[in-house]
């Protein structure tokens, strides 16, 4: 039995902070580097010769800048071909019958079930003790995240982290946004590449959909989480639209920006910031079940 998993049986379901006057909390999370690290790698291609280049997720976010600009990648930049582009294993690739009774799988699953094969400190990311408390206490999720999967494929995903114990069971999900699918594109109504244009819709999305599904009600309360520098900019934008639209809710945003961990609250005149701990950290101090809340 994982340690994961012994920390669930042994911690007290909680409510939602404001369920006594009917609020929700809502989590949104991306994935990678803030849920989870894959080791799911990136490709950029040199202008004139086509030479590709492997980086890590990391090496991508670090360095995106810099593409057709400056420093050692100011000659490569993104193809974002489906098939034989920069994000070719962010996508699904066509399997058929044959292959799939011979066991082949999506990239995204064979990236996650590698993933844990290894020790926890390697693969779970900033955000893992959020999304678990999330998990476990049924609180409605959405995933948005810049891959394009279909759907389903980031379900399976999460399945196997419930088959390998690592979580007590599936998530309540509000809604899937993998933005780069073509299905969630046309649902957006956006433009392929345009990550946190996109994902700025799939919150904005994932609101509407809270509050037609659980009630217009003044007491929910909201917060994603996201590494990259860009996509957080737009977030706490969008979430700086909502708090003026829907002025007694709550709305927070997670930085995970380098594996760090700060929360900002939004406010009408601002933002709030605080150092939030992982559970992690916490559990040699606390008993398991006294989680830091990312938006309770």
């Amino acid at each position: 039995m994982t340690k994961q998993l012994e920390l669930g049986l042994n911690r007290e379901k909680q409510q939602d902070r404001n369920f006594h006057v009917g609020g929700r909390s809502f989590y949104f999370f991306d994935f990678d580097e803030n849920i989870a690290f894959l080791a799911t790698p990136t490709f950029i291609f040199h202008k004139e010769t086509r030479e590709e280049l492997q980086l890590s997720s990391r090496e991508f976010i670090t360095h995106a800048s810099q593409f057709g600009k400056s420093g050692r990648y100011k000659d490569y930049g993104i193809d974002l071909d489906s098939e034989n582009g920069s994000f070719r294993y962010f996508r699904d690739r066509d399997i058929n019958w044959l292959s799939k009774i011979m066991g082949k799988r999506q990239k995204f699953l064979h990236d996650i079930a590698a993933a844990l094969g290894q020790p926890d400190v390697n693969w779970k990311g900033p955000s893992w003790d959020y999304f678990f408390h999330a998990v476990y206490n049924g609180r409605p999720i959405s995933l948005i995240t810049a891959r394009g999967h279909h759907p389903e494929t980031i379900k399976a995903g999460i399945r196997i982290m419930v088959k390998e114990r690592h979580l007590t069971n599936e998530p309540n999900y509000l809604g899937i946004y993998p933005v780069s699918h073509p299905s969630i594109l046309e649902e957006l109504g956006g433009v392929e590449g345009e990550i946190p244009m996109l994902k700025r819709k799939a919150l904005r999305r994932s609101v509407e959909d809270a509050m037609r599904i659980y009630g217009d009600n003044p007491h929910h309360r909201f917060g994603m989480s996201d590494d990259d520098p860009k996509n957080l900019k737009w977030i706490m934008d969008e979430m700086r639209e909502l708090k003026k639209e829907y002025p007694e809710n709550s709305f927070f945003v997670i930085e995970t920006t380098h594996g760090r961990c700060v929360k900002h609250e939004i406010l009408e005149n601002g933002a709030r910031e605080q150092i939030c701990i992982p559970d992690s950290q916490l559990v040699a101090v606390k008993e398991a079940r006294q989680l830091p809340l990312f938006n309770e």
